[in-house]
This record gives structure tokens, C-alpha cells and sequence, in this order.
């Protein structure tokens, strides 16, 4: 089999070989297009059982970002959840084997909605009842008790947004490349005007429906866990409201929602509510600061690609530096407008 960027062939395979049961050699390995962080390969091995294996970018800028081992264990940690992940088989944290750490899980079967062409294909009903599951197991995550699936330890329970703050300005001051006068007043505005914290939960940090496999209208897997951590649990809901678009929305973002057919944002803020408990009256804040925190996370991105660290895929840089600019402009009018 012909080595793939990113892979250390033959390194690899023994490692996976020694590790993951019943894998029969050869493997092929091929790179899953759509992801901007970590880099995922599928591989097929010799009676075509199919696997997932997660790395680091290729010469990435931030080793806090990319820890394999904090995310190969909260997957594993969540296994026996009602929130859905694929089950994990090994972590390799020796470097020599393919130049940084990785870790191996299933291929879970489905479609993984990154636009509107993969929701078009689901009837009525599964998109009510994707969008419902889509709520439920968010749900599901923020009730799980960190302590009782060992992940009591995964991060400081308060304080959270002065410590995303704290990290995210950190990110875009390493990864800056121009300057963006919406995104220095729009951090005013979040520390000025940030709620208090009630409660914390696990956090997924980047829940939307890109991030999620759908099969059979619900949600097969949860993926992409590099941004998990413990504290506020309407961090979460605010960035799925700004991922859920519906079709009266002006201008049009590319929602993969925005199709329509599914629960509204309100319906989803009445659920979540309902199945936790937990009042959404100041949503509108977490909804500017996951703006904000989507801009200082996607300049990252930008950086990354026009070094030419993710390897071998197209990338718009200009498309990609605009919607910066209007993420920042976004979150500072949300925080101008907000009580």
C-alpha cells in the first residue's frame, strides 16, 4: 500500500497491528476531507473492517490543542453514556512510531451533514427527529456527572469564560495575522458584561451538526472532542444555536439546517430547558462569546492552512479570512445590543 501524508506506514501498522484486536493486515489509508484541526484517517484492513485513526495537524503551532490522550480519554469515557461515540482501541503516545501521538477507534457508518445536501436527503420526520436527538444528547452530556465516568479531573469546574477568554486571546494574539478592531471591543464587552456561572458539566466546545454522524434520523456519533473541557454548559447551547439556522434567517449563513424541516431555535431552547432545568434567559451572551471564540479558533485554522500545516487540501484563504471579519462583527453587535 502507498504511504499517505501524515502516516508513517509501516511504523503504524505494526503499532495498530499489536494493539487493536482482530485488524489483519494490509491496511489502506486514505484522509477524511472536512476536518480543520486534527487530522482523521479512515483505514480499511484486509476483510474490509473499516477504522478511524486521529493525529495532530502536520507541524502544528499549539501542542495544548492537539492533545491525543485528553481526547482519546473522555471518548473512552463516554462509551457507556447515553451520549453517542465510537469505541476507542488504543492510544499511541510514542512519538517514534509517526512523529506524534494518535489513537485508533470504529468508523461509524452515516452521513456527516457539513451542508445543506446531506440534510436534503432526510424526510420530515428525520429531521424532527435528528433535531430533537440533536438536543437530548446535549442534554444527556450536561447531566452526566464528570466525577461518576472519571473525568472530575478534565478541567476547572468554575470560572469558565474568563478562562476560554484568557485562552482564546491567547490563541489569537499567536496566530494573528491581521488586525480585526470588532474583535479587541467585542472582548471588552464579554468581560464587562458576563453573566455568573450556574452550575458546570462536561462541555463539548464544539457542538454542531458538522460534528455529528447521522444515521437512520438521530445521531449516530458525536465527534471532534479536541475542545472539551468542564464549566459552563450554555457555552454549548449558544454555539449550537449559532450552528442551527433556519430559513427566515437574513443574511443566509450555509446552516445545514437552514434547509428547514427542523426544530426551531426556540424549540430547542424550550427542550433544553425542559430536560435540564437550566434558564436560557441570557443565551444571547454565550451565543456572542461562541462568535467571538469561533473567530479566535478559525484564525488558528487560517494560520494553519496558509503555512501549508494540514497537508494537501484546497483551502479559500480569502473566503475563509472574511467570515472572520464577519464572526467578530457578529458577536460585538449580539453584545451591544444584549441588557
Amino acid at each position: 500500500m502507498s504511504e499517505v501524508e501524515g502516516i508513517e506506514y509501516q511504523s503504524v501498522c505494526r503499532w495498530i497491528v499489536e494493539h487493536v484486536p482482530s485488524v489483519e493486515p494490509p491496511l489502506d489509508f486514505s484522509l477524511i476531507a472536512g476536518g480543520h484541526s486534527n487530522l482523521t484517517f479512515r483505514f480499511v484492513d484486509s476483510k474490509d473492517d473499516v477504522y478511524v485513526l486521529r493525529r495532530p495537524p502536520l507541524g502544528h503551532v499549539l501542542q495544548s490543542a492537539h492533545d491525543m490522550g485528553r481526547e482519546y480519554r473522555i471518548i473512552s469515557a463516554l462509551e457507556d453514556t447515553r451520549v453517542p461515540v465510537p469505541k476507542t482501541y488504543g492510544l499511541c503516545e510514542d512519538a517514534s512510531v509517526n512523529g506524534s501521538s494518535f489513537y485508533v477507534m470504529d468508523f461509524i457508518e452515516g452521513s456527516v451533514p457539513h451542508n445543506a445536501d446531506v440534510m436534503g436527503e432526510l424526510s420530515d420526520d428525520e429531521r424532527q427527529s435528528f433535531g430533537t436527538h440533536v438536543i437530548d444528547v446535549l442534554a444527556h452530556l450536561h447531566l452526566t456527572t464528570p466525577d461518576d465516568v472519571g473525568l472530575g479531573q478534565l478541567g476547572r469546574k468554575q470560572g469558565y469564560i474568563e478562562r476560554q477568554l484568557k485562552r482564546w486571546t491567547q490563541q489569537w494574539e499567536a496566530t494573528k495575522t491581521h488586525e480585526i478592531p470588532d474583535m479587541d471591543e467585542t472582548l471588552r464587552l464579554l468581560h464587562a458584561k458576563h453573566p455568573e456561572q450556574i452550575g458546570a458539566s462536561i462541555v463539548h466546545g464544539d457542538y454542531r451538526p458538522g460534528n455529528m454522524i447521522i444515521r437512520d434520523g438521530s445521531m449516530a456519533a458525536l465527534l471532534d472532542w479536541e475542545l472539551c473541557t468542564l464549566g459552563d454548559p450554555l457555552a454549548d447551547v449558544g454555539y449550537l444555536l449559532n450552528n442551527w439556522g433556519e430559513p427566515t434567517d437574513i443574511p443566509k449563513d450555509g446552516s445545514p439546517t437552514s434547509i428547514g424541516g427542523f426544530p426551531s431555535r426556540a424549540e430547542i431552547c424550550e427542550r433544553y430547558e425542559k430536560l435540564t432545568g437550566r434558564s436560557l434567559a441570557q443565551i444571547s451572551y454565550y451565543r456572542a462569546f461562541s462568535h467571538w471564540r469561533l473567530a479566535a479558533i478559525a484564525q488558528g485554522v487560517y494560520k494553519r492552512y496558509s503555512v501549508g500545516a494540514m497537508g494537501d487540501q484546497e483551502f479559500d484563504l480569502e473566503k475563509y479570512q472574511l467570515g472572520i471579519v464577519a464572526k467578530a462583527k457578529t458577536a460585538r453587535e449580539m453584545l451591544e445590543v444584549s441588557a
